[in-house]
């Protein structure tokens, strides 16, 4: 089975839905994108930037926390 992994170009709502662990990431960093109406729209990239985060580094977090890394 070939495992998806998350990318920088993926929608936060896409990433929550497939990886519902990843929620817990956006909520520790205190991120508004839970439930958001923007999250369709937003890519990983894009909340990174509109946070201050460093995607790589986020999105090892997520990766971490959905099990795919």
């Amino acid at each position: 089975m070939l495992l998806m992994d998350i990318t920088a170009g993926q929608s936060v709502d896409d990433v929550m839905r497939r990886w519902p662990a990843t929620i817990a990431v956006f909520i520790r960093h205190r991120m508004a994108c839970v439930g958001c109406a923007i999250g369709p729209y937003h890519s990983v990239a894009d909340a990174s930037a509109e946070y201050g985060f460093d995607v790589s580094a986020f999105l090892d977090e997520l990766r971490a926390a959905a099990g795919t890394s």
